[in-house]
């Protein structure tokens, strides 16, 4: 089993994500439990990176509602509609949205006025279907770039592979 907590803010950001891939796969080995999952790339991302905000909001109504899942940091936002805020714009339109200034983004939904940039990565299942979004926030203006975009994406794949055929929330909530 991998060490409970890692540090990687020192090292280059691929590298980092190189060594949260490495913890997470060795931490989920022979497990396809989604919360689980969930909660230990919330706790490996937050640990290792310093941040602010880390965790995800699960798709409850396709199409229409994000509730809060697993998590790490202040208290997150409990529900968040499809094309609302950051999380709700990524689960609308299925692509990982950087943002280097909430102030500057229309609609951003303030569930933690220290927030000063976010990044959100939609999660797919093996099927290729909308189950969640990864939402991370920083207390630093443009915390985030094209790098994370790329090591958080690689880890929402190893979601997908660890969770094959595995249901993450009753559609009804």
């Amino acid at each position: 089993m991998a060490e409970s907590a890692i540090d990687v803010r020192h090292l280059p950001r691929a590298e980092a994500y190189e060594e949260v891939e490495r913890h997470l796969r060795v931490t989920l080995e022979g497990i396809a439990d989604p919360i689980a999952t969930m909660a230990t790339l919330s706790c490996l991302l937050h640990q290792g990176f310093g941040h602010l905000w880390t965790g995800f909001y699960r798709v409850v109504e396709p199409g229409r509602l994000l509730r809060v899942g697993p998590y790490q940091g202040s208290l997150g936002c409990l529900e968040i509609e499809f094309g609302r805020g950051v999380c709700g714009t990524a689960a609308a339109t299925g692509e990982t949205i950087v943002v280097p200034d909430v102030e500057q983004f229309p609609g951003h939904i303030a569930c933690d006025a220290r927030s000063r940039s976010e990044i959100v990565v939609p999660v797919r299942d093996a099927n290729g279907n909308l189950i969640a979004v990864l939402d991370i926030d920083s207390e630093r203006l443009a915390a985030f770039d094209h790098n994370d975009a790329a090591g958080l994406e690689r880890l929402v794949l190893i979601f997908a592979e660890a969770t094959r055929g595995v249901p993450v929330a009753d559609p009804r909530g």
